[in-house]
Parts: structure tokens; sequence; C-alpha cells
């Protein structure tokens, strides 16, 4: 069967954090050479959804959609399902499969296991007992997206020495990362690592960059340290051929896709106008 890998990424304002994900894309073509994998994105690129669709289609027999995301958000469980059906619609000769998004699994927590690691390598005196952690997540509107989170960040607390592990958000819901450094500093933590949960680089880890630089400024006597996002780690590549395999039922009785592609919550909403929104 002529197949396509859709590899989605969810776009950035900031041109080098596309070109990322198209590198990302070309590692991971040399890691699986028979396969024919193309980019699109949900925003900010010229190859936005359909039209990536559209190009995968072309002689293809079928097509897995592969989205390149953390969380199970609005993007995840409106937008890309929605295109997808009208893609099945535009392309009825071709076989559409949805595969899971990445989520909050064991392949996660080992991608910030080692990132945790080697930003505990950059203070002076890494000591896990007196350094707090603080995983730093974009948020979203959708209670269950914040909570997979904080699965992730209670996960990180049991595997490692630190005790404090906390979760905060650049946008959208609460708490902020001055707030939660302020109260690990307050328990007595003299070094903080920020880790972002974040695949690649954008405007918004621009922004953490600044953040970090800030605290550095108002707590003077506190080390801090920022951990890289975690796209390129070899736990992800491997979580997206796992994903692959599932959509594919490769050692399953079933083939497994996401949960939301065709969901009766998804048909209800686009009867009635419920879609996605940005809250910048």
């Amino acid at each position: 069967m002529k197949e396509t890998i859709l590899l989605v990424g969810h776009g950035s304002r900031a041109p080098h954090g596309n070109i990322e994900i198209e590198t990302f894309a070309d590692e991971w073509r040399k890691r699986r050479p028979d396969d024919r994998i193309d980019v699109c994105f949900i925003e900010f690129s010229d190859v936005t959804l359909d039209a990536g669709m559209d190009q995968a289609a072309k002689d293809s027999e079928r097509v897995l959609i592969v989205p390149l995301i953390l969380g199970a958000a609005a993007h995840v469980k409106m937008e890309i399902p929605h295109h997808v059906a009208d893609a099945r619609k535009r392309h009825p000769q071709v076989e559409f499969l949805l595969c899971k998004h990445l989520g909050a699994v064991d392949k996660v927590l080992d991608a910030l296991k080692t990132t945790l690691k080697k930003a505990m390598l950059d203070l002076d005196a890494p000591d896990a007992k007196n350094t707090g952690v603080l995983l730093l997540a974009r948020g979203s509107s959708d209670r269950v997206a914040n909570g997979e989170i904080a699965k992730m960040a209670r996960w990180l607390f049991e595997v490692s020495d630190h005790e404090m592990v906390d979760l905060a958000f650049t946008g959208i819901t609460y708490p902020k990362v001055e707030t939660v450094v302020q109260r690990q500093v307050a328990c007595g933590m003299k070094q903080i690592v920020v880790l972002p949960y974040y695949l690649f680089t954008g405007v918004l880890i621009e922004r953490i960059v600044r953040q970090v630089e800030r605290l550095e400024g108002q707590y003077p006597d506190v080390a801090f340290s920022l951990g890289n996002y975690i796209g390129f780690d070899d736990a992800i590549y491997s979580l997206l051929d796992e994903r692959v395999a599932n959509a594919k039922g490769v050692g399953m009785d079933k083939p497994q896709m996401l949960e939301c592609d065709g969901c009766k919550y998804r048909e209800f909403a686009e009867e009635h106008g419920i879609g996605h929104h940005h809250h910048h």
C-alpha cells in the first residue's frame, strides 16, 4: 500500500520555530528511510492542515496523520479531526488514519528526566534536596489538558529526589511562574530548575528565557537553571514510531487511533458552533 505519514506541528510566529520542526522531520526520515514523511502545521505557516492533507493524499492510498503535540486540547480534540473529516470527503479513495497525539506518557517523562539531569549539571552545586523543579507549560482552557500536565509534574516528582516539583503556565491559566518561584523560595529552595514543557523553540520559549533572566535579578541568592525543550529527544522519536505502529494495528488486536476522531462530543460541538478559540 502506498502510504504517507503526515506530521502535524503546531506552527510558530517565530520562523525558526517552524524550521526546527522541519529539521526534526528530516531526522525522523533518516530513522524511517522507507517511509514518505510530509509536514504541515496547524497555523502560522503556508502549509496548513488542508494543504498538507491534500499533498499527502497525492499518490497515496493511506495517510497517517501524526499530531506532533503534547497535550490534547482543542487543536487535537476538535481542529485536527475536523480537517481530517473534510479531507476524507475530498479524497474518498484515500484512507486517512488519525494517530494519537504524544500525550502524558512514560516516553515524555523519559525526555523530561533527561532534560532535568542536564539542567542540574549546569548548576555549580547540583543538589536535588535544595533544588526545586518548575515544569512550565503553555496552559489551556481545557481542564483535562492541564490535568495531564499536572500528572507529568507528579510523575517527575515520583522518579526524582527533588522535594518540590511544581507546575506553572505561561498563559491562559494559573499559577504563573513568578508565583511558583516565590513559593519555592519561601519553602527554602536555594536553587530552581525551570523545565519548559515544550517540544520546540518559538515566541514562548524566548519569553521564558526573558522570564528566567528577570527572576535571576529578583532573587540574586537563588541559582536558576533553564532546561531545554524536549522535541529532539530520542524518546520523542520513539513515541512517534509507537503512535504510527499503533495506528496500523501492529502487534495489537485492532488499530489504536485518536479517541476524538469521529467522537460524538466533537460532532455535537460542531453542530452547535463550539470550535477552537485562541486565548492569547
